[in-house]
Order: C-alpha cells, then sequence, then structure tokens
C-alpha cells in the first residue's frame, strides 16, 4: 500500500477492465473495421477499449479520490498540470488493441501507480489467459492464476546449453531488431503487448528490445513488474526510462531479466 492506494485494489479494479474488453471481444473481431476508431497517429482505438477506461477511471477515482488517472483514452491533462502531481495512476486500458481485433490472446490492461518520474507499482492483467501480473520495483513480483494463489516471480538467465531468448511483436517482419541482433546467437519468441514483460521477469525469456515508438502507458506497469522480479529497463544508452515527460512518449528501449 502506498499513501492509502491498495495494490488489491487495483488488481481487483484491473480484472474488471479485463472482462469488459473479454466479454467484447468476439462481436468486435466478427464486426470488423465497422468496430474500429483510427486515432490521430492511425492506432486502432474499440469500443472495448473505451469500456475498459471508463472502468478504471472511475474505480481508480473512487478508491483514490486524490490521486489523478492518466489514461491513454482519455484527455491528456497538460504538462504544467501534471508538474504538479505527486502520486498518479498511469493506465493503458487495452494494451495491444491490434492483436485483439486478430483474436490473440496477448492483450492486457495496465494499471500503474506512479510517484512523479518512477513506477512504484504495477499491474499486468492478461484476461484471455487467466493471469496478472503485479510488481513493487525493489520488493518482489507474482503471478496469480484463476485459482488466486500467488507465486513469487524472479528473472532467469537462458538454460544452461541453450541461445538467450528474445521477444518480438506478433508480425512477420523485424527489420531493426534483425539488425539490432545481427551476430548475436538467440532464439525469438513471439508475443504481444505487456506481456513481454510478464514473460522477462517469469524466466521464460531474456531480452526484449523495443525499437519502436511506444508511450508511457505502455510501458510502466510492465516495467514495475519486471523491476519486481530482478530485470531492467533501460534506454539505448542504459539509462533508466525516463517518466512524467512533457511528451509521454517513450525513448526506444531494451528491457531485460
Amino acid at each position: 500500500m502506498f499513501e492509502n492506494v491498495p495494490l488489491s485494489g487495483m488488481i481487483r479494479i484491473a480484472r474488471q477492465a479485463g472482462k469488459e474488453i473479454a466479454a467484447r471481444q468476439q462481436a468486435i473481431v466478427q464486426a470488423g473495421e465497422a468496430a474500429i476508431w483510427h486515432k490521430d497517429d492511425d492506432s486502432p482505438v474499440t469500443q472495448a477499449d473505451r469500456a475498459a477506461s471508463a472502468v478504471l477511471c472511475a474505480g481508480l477515482a473512487q478508491m483514490a479520490p486524490s490521486v489523478p488517472v492518466i489514461s491513454e483514452e482519455e484527455s491528456i491533462p497538460p504538462a504544467e498540470v501534471r508538474r504538479g502531481w505527486g502520486l498518479y495512476f498511469l493506465v493503458d486500458p487495452l494494451d495491444g488493441t491490434k492483436g485483439y481485433l486478430k483474436g490473440e490472446a496477448d492483450y492486457s490492461v495496465c494499471v500503474a501507480l506512479m510517484r512523479r518520474d518512477m513506477p512504484l507499482t504495477g499491474v499486468v492483467h492478461v484476461p484471455a489467459r487467466g493471469l496478472t501480473y503485479y510488481g513493487l520495483p525493489g520488493t518482489g513480483a507474482w503471478r496469480e492464476d484463476e485459482s488466486g494463489m500467488p507465486v513469487r516471480l524472479h528473472t532467469a538467465p537462458a538454460v544452461s546449453g541453450k541461445q538467450p531468448v528474445v521477444l518480438q511483436s506478433r508480425v512477420s517482419a523485424t527489420p531493426k531488431l534483425d539488425a539490432y541482433m545481427d551476430g548475436l546467437p538467440h532464439t525469438r519468441l513471439m508475443a504481444g503487448s505487456a506481456y513481454k514483460f510478464c514473460l522477462l521477469a517469469e524466466g521464460t525469456a531474456q531480452m526484449y528490445p523495443c525499437l519502436h515508438p511506444t508511450w508511457e502507458w505502455d510501458t510502466a506497469a510492465g516495467e514495475a513488474v519486471l523491476r519486481g522480479a530482478g530485470g531492467t529497463v533501460t534506454d539505448m544508452d542504459g539509462r533508466p526510462l525516463r517518466y512524467g515527460k512533457s511528451s509521454l512518449l517513450n525513448d526506444l528501449f531494451i528491457a531485460r531479466g
């Protein structure tokens, strides 16, 4: 708990949002383009994104009324307003919308509690897999399945005699990643959304070089989980990712287990 913000409440609200998303997936996939809007950056958004955002914003406001919420699907307060915040929530109601629209299972709900430029704790709920991950940097990280029994997570090196596992998004062509990993022995594992941070946290993979644009709400909760499990997230020069910037666009980064 951080200043009357219970982690259990964040988990409960993330799962509620996940139910909204899961219940709509089949109908949205069947409706195709008719169920999709496009933002200014051409990224897709659906009624599921908006319904999940409403659940998160309302639930978090009720649980911690003095803590502001930044949601990908809501208006973003100006930087001069945000600079005055101590604690705030940073949420992605449906991370992995493109995969969600293809009927894939890796989409997630991400909720992070932030203190200025760093995540204090994060929840990544993966509804279609029945998994919830949560972590507190410097303290620990855990995974719960539908039984509700928490399992402590630890990052892990590659299995002896095998190459390290590098994560990539579920796309067929990865020229930037191919160039970056050229000459470095490894195997690839495809995964979507912030679920990639969770695979690093539980030791399934060892590295995730993210060489495409992302936003702060895409990474904050996953970073909290990964760092709680003993991993790191840095920019390409080895510096910690910065949050609470005037622009919420992330630098390119590498997440390591």
